[in-house]
């Protein structure tokens, strides 16, 4: 299937949310239940809003500089980061649009856009691109063609505010009894992110974020990583970036690796990069980032950019994009 051709406005946003290789080093902050988690572990109740503020901002603060790109929600990160200054004009910024968690039974998932939110306000409020997440599982039937129908809904209104979707899909079981972290999951892994990648690439997000498509604690073999990658690679109709999906920091750098060398056009990395930091009391957490957690993303930076393709290969025609008089025609 033919992809239509990018507008203007979106590639404005990709070219804002990438490095100047064209390759994504985009720091993911966009938890929302989780992280007030990882802020006081066993005590949600008492994390305040204004404590979610000032360490997602903390956060942005000092790694930053080290990224291409944020991805802040609407909730806690978006606007706070802008507003004190911890995302700067300089900075790709990238809002997510879901509702967080899902609807649904654990084995039947659906996902919805946060209440009172929207693509046109992300565009409104400066967001250079837009991130969707959705649960997915191409075998569920009518519920894989709702969701996909819901992603469908969100490319339009993508397409009518001139904006990139970043697309998040999240896999998961949809066997009663089979765990995700299995080995039996594990096995047909690469089978389903390949087919994920195929199927929700079609519905034309700008870019995919996607999930690794082996279980390290499964299969630790770096060839069939480096294969079950070039099947993503080649089942995609889009730029693909690696999520980090919390695994720990010396796995994801090998996944990096392995996801760029055969084709993924870079990372999106969360908790991997800052995890251990976020339970920390405000002075020891930025002696960290600074640190630690930028040391992180300054080894990921250096994979990315050895080893991953540009988005604009999987665009060749951009040149070619704008013609005479096209602002006669943008619409309004």
């Amino acid at each position: 299937m033919n992809k239509p051709p990018l507008s203007i406005g979106k590639i404005r946003g990709l070219s804002s949310t990438c490095n100047q290789e064209g390759i994504f080093t985009i720091l993911a902050l966009d938890h929302r239940q989780s992280f007030l988690k990882m802020i006081n572990p066993g005590h949600v109740e008492s994390v305040d809003y204004n404590t979610v503020v000032d360490v997602k901002s903390q956060v942005v603060r000092l790694l930053g500089s080290h990224s291409s790109a944020v991805l802040l929600d609407p909730i806690y990160g978006a606007a706070q980061a802008i507003s004190n200054g911890a995302c700067p004009g300089s900075l790709g910024l990238i809002v997510a649009v879901e509702e967080s968690g899902y609807t649904g039974s654990e084995i039947a998932r659906e996902s919805s856009l946060l209440t009172g939110w929207s693509v046109a306000k992300a565009k409104r409020m400066g967001a250079d691109a837009v991130k969707l997440l959705i649960y997915y599982h191409p075998d569920t039937g009518e519920l894989a063609e709702s969701q996909e129908g819901f992603v469908s809904e969100i490319v339009d209104d993508c397409s009518r505010a001139d904006i990139p979707l970043f697309l998040e899909a999240v896999s998961y079981s949809h066997v009663p009894g089979v765990s995700k972290t299995s080995p039996e999951f594990a096995r047909g892994l690469p089978d389903l992110i390949s087919e994920i990648a195929r199927r929700l690439g079609a519905l034309h997000p700008e870019v995919l974020k996607l999930e690794f498509p082996v279980n390290p604690k499964v299969n630790a073999d770096i060839a069939y990583w480096r294969r079950a990658c070039e099947r993503v690679t080649e089942s995609a109709s889009c730029p693909w970036a690696v999520l980090s999906g919390g695994v720990e920091f010396e796995v994801f750098t090998q996944q990096v690796e392995a996801a760029c060398k055969a084709g993924a056009s870079g990372y999106i990395a969360g908790r991997a990069v800052w995890q251990e930091a976020i339970s920390l009391l405000y002075g020891l957490r930025e002696a960290w980032l600074v640190d630690a957690g930028a040391r992180r993303l300054k080894l990921l930076n250096e994979i990315a950019s050895l080893h991953a393709a540009p988005w604009q290969s999987y665009y060749p025609d951009l040149p070619d994009s704008v013609k005479e008089d096209w602002y006669l025609n943008y619409p309004v």
